[in-house]
């Protein structure tokens, strides 16, 4: 089969045209325009750092807070600009008040690096980290309320969990999970790493404990966007992991929460601040709503599961209706004797090496099995699928 040619959509990224780069779940892709914004506003800081900073930055700051809000359909006030998802899940775990004996829930489908941090928060309080499994494959959202809501006992003060599993790609049914946690006097936590841009999201509806969610992924801001959105509840005993300022700033004009979030130290706020810009980007370059957006990346990924699926005889592991705009597929279990070359499976290298397609291999929770996650983003075509399809044949 002949390698297919890039989409024209491609160079509107600095992405390498000759890579098949179906891989944008990772570490999402930059635009060519908000990479120039961020650039702009970086000379603008170091033209003169003192007018940045101390004339500038916080009237910017509120209106890129006031376009996120718009966009997630959250009370600004609740919105605390972070680096990433698990800065923002790290902040909350560090401060939430666990005693000893308390439980912490997680899944066996939980990004690992969040999960490394309830287990050592849990260590440093004498608490104890509970791992609910989840039934993969899976047919329907009730399957997965209920394999989380099992494992709650009396002890459970906190659940964590994602709103998009990362090896796995399934959307986790948190809009039946928030009130049924509530109900019974529990917090939680969501990990909506992937979600904005690749999910519609109204966290004042959703009404979780604490959300925190990438902007450099699906929304494709610059690297270093993310948010923490916190109840109105919990606003008052949270704290960054980084004391400032804002601890004891004078001002009455901010609330103390913003104060504290604010300004953590001299760092490089531009991701947050080209945050109108990216929200804007995708639907002026493609002339559709982010609800028609995030349908054709779900359909297009939908799309390229069944061309594997069909071709390589893969089973599906969930229904459409499940995913977002990535999905997971089961592999072969690796040949012993094929060792990883540190972080990266051998196929995902030869993949790389060989036919210059960017697609990750990963060990999931399916037992002995690996797990080939796609991603679709507007720059990715069916033909890219077929020809992944060919190549692994």
């Amino acid at each position: 089969m002949q390698r297919p040619a890039p989409s024209p959509l491609k160079q509107h990224w600095l992405l390498d045209p000759d890579v098949i780069f179906l891989n944008h779940g990772s570490f999402g892709a930059c635009p060519r325009k908000s990479l120039d914004l961020q650039q702009e506003l970086r000379n603008q800081l170091e033209r003169q750092p003192v007018r940045f900073f101390i004339r500038a930055y916080e009237p910017l700051l509120d209106q890129a807070r006031l376009a996120l809000a718009a966009f997630l359909r959250a009370d600004p006030e609740g919105l605390a600009f972070v680096p990433n998802a698990t800065h923002g899940v790290n902040t909350v775990l560090r401060c939430f008040p666990f005693q000893k004996g308390d439980q912490i829930l997680i899944t066996d489908h939980g990004y690992n690096a969040c999960n490394n941090a309830a287990r050592f928060v849990a260590q440093q309080h004498g608490a104890e980290v509970v791992v609910a499994p989840l039934p993969f494959p899976v047919q329907d959202p009730q399957q997965l309320h209920d394999a989380i809501l099992q494992h709650v006992t009396t002890r459970t003060k906190l659940v964590l969990i994602d709103h998009i599993t990362s090896p796995t790609a399934l959307i986790l049914p948190v809009q039946t999970l928030v009130p049924a946690l509530r109900s019974r006097g529990i917090k939680i936590l969501i990990d909506g790493a992937h979600a904005p841009g690749m999910l519609p999201l109204h966290l004042s509806d959703l009404d979780p404990d604490f959300y925190t969610g990438n902007c450099h992924k699906w929304m494709c801001a610059p690297k270093g966007a993310a948010f923490l959105y916190v109840r109105e509840a919990e606003r008052e005993d949270l704290r960054p992991l980084s004391i400032s300022h804002g601890e004891n700033d004078p001002r009455s004009e901010y609330s103390r929460f913003r104060l504290r979030f604010d300004w953590t130290g001299t760092t490089d706020p531009t991701p947050f601040l080209c945050l109108p810009h990216a929200i804007d980007f995708l639907p002026q370059l493609l002339g559709l709503s982010w609800e028609a957006i995030m349908q054709a990346n779900h359909q297009k990924v939908c799309m390229g599961r069944k061309i594997l699926s069909d071709a390589l005889g893969l089973p599906l592991l969930c229904p459409d209706a499940l995913l977002g705009s990535m999905a997971a597929l089961p592999l072969p279990p690796r040949d012993p004797q094929d060792l990883p070359n540190g972080l990266i499976d051998p196929l995902q290298e030869r993949l790389f090496q060989q036919h210059d397609i960017e697609v990750p291999v990963t060990s999931g929770p399916v037992q002995n099995k690996r797990l080939l996650r796609i991603s679709a983003q507007a720059y990715n075509t069916q033909d890219e699928y077929t020809y992944l399809a060919h190549v692994l044949g």
